[in-house]
């Protein structure tokens, strides 16, 4: 695909090419990740999860995020962002917004009763899109890596 001929559009990324496009943008939210095992990582929480990958496109990719659609008993079927970033130095352009203007929609369509995401405590700027997006703040996300908690109890 030639990105430098199509401006913007939001697109699923299915290819290899489209997906290691939008890890040069999403490898700034998540360092950890290696471009040579991404693809095939992106692949596997496709057909486990339904992790779906958008990316805005501008002559280059602009924003990425990263979802999938699931259900709770509580409240039924929902959407929850896993990532969603902009590229560096493309901020405050309205890239970020217009993706996530869009997941709401494909929610809707899809009969998502809400879109959910977590975002870091640290993420302060981020908090404050998401407010101005339209989303409460209505729950407290809690952790425990349980990789440290076998290490911990089988070395005491």
């Amino acid at each position: 695909m030639n990105f430098k001929k199509i401006k913007n559009m939001i697109k699923i990324a299915k290819t290899e090419e489209e997906i290691v496009e939008c890890f040069h943008v999403l490898s700034a939210l998540r360092p950890h990740l290696h471009a040579d095992s991404f693809v095939a990582r992106i692949d596997r929480l496709k057909l486990e999860t339904g992790y779906t990958l958008a990316y805005f496109l501008e002559n280059d990719v602009k924003a990425v995020a990263g979802f999938r659609i699931s259900e709770w008993l509580h409240s039924g079927k929902y959407l929850e962002i896993e990532e969603l970033i902009t590229k560096e130095g493309e901020r405050s352009k309205g890239y970020g917004g217009k993706l996530f203007d869009w997941i709401v929609q494909h929610a809707q369509k899809t009969g998502c009763n809400q879109v959910r995401l977590v975002s870091g405590v640290s993420r302060e700027e981020a908090h404050k899109f998401y407010i101005g997006k339209g989303m409460a703040f209505e729950a407290k996300y809690f952790s425990l890596n349980v990789e440290e908690q076998i290490i911990t109890k089988c070395s005491s």
